[in-house]
């Protein structure tokens, strides 16, 4: 493992899943910071500062689609890249999560090669800013 891997932090309240991404995104060499509900998800973000967040949009106390526009209105945490993991499906739900501020959106059941390649391309460049 690298000596500084990057951080993921991964917003799920599912336990199953939430233990199934800790462990591939572990093997593939990334620190894993976890957070089960929306609320904890900002706290986590602000006071861990990870590289990334994989975010589901369907969380208890906070929905996703909100976290990630109070991430995007938060200096602190303005340029922190964002990948959806979701169940919901179809242009409008992914077209919603990049409107509130999502970098990219993925569908639940995911593709672990097209995870894991989200997310290094996303480490690699960095936040795009849209004017």
């Amino acid at each position: 493992m690298p000596e500084n891997p990057p951080r993921i932090l991964v917003v799920e309240d599912v336990p199953v899943v939430l233990a199934v991404l800790r462990m591939r995104l572990e093997a593939e060499g990334f620190a894993v910071l976890t957070a089960r509900d929306g609320v904890e998800a900002l706290e986590q973000a602000r006071a861990t500062h990870p590289d990334l967040m994989l975010l589901d949009l369907m969380l208890p106390r906070l929905s996703g689609e909100r976290v990630c526009q109070e991430l995007r209105a938060d200096p602190r945490t303005r340029a922190l890249p964002i990948v959806v993991l979701s169940a919901r499906v179809g242009e409008a739900e992914r077209l919603r999560a990049l409107a509130a501020g999502a970098d990219a959106f993925l569908s639940k059941p995911y593709d672990v090669r097209q995870l894991i390649g989200e997310i290094r391309a996303r480490l690699a460049a960095g936040r795009r800013v849209v004017a």
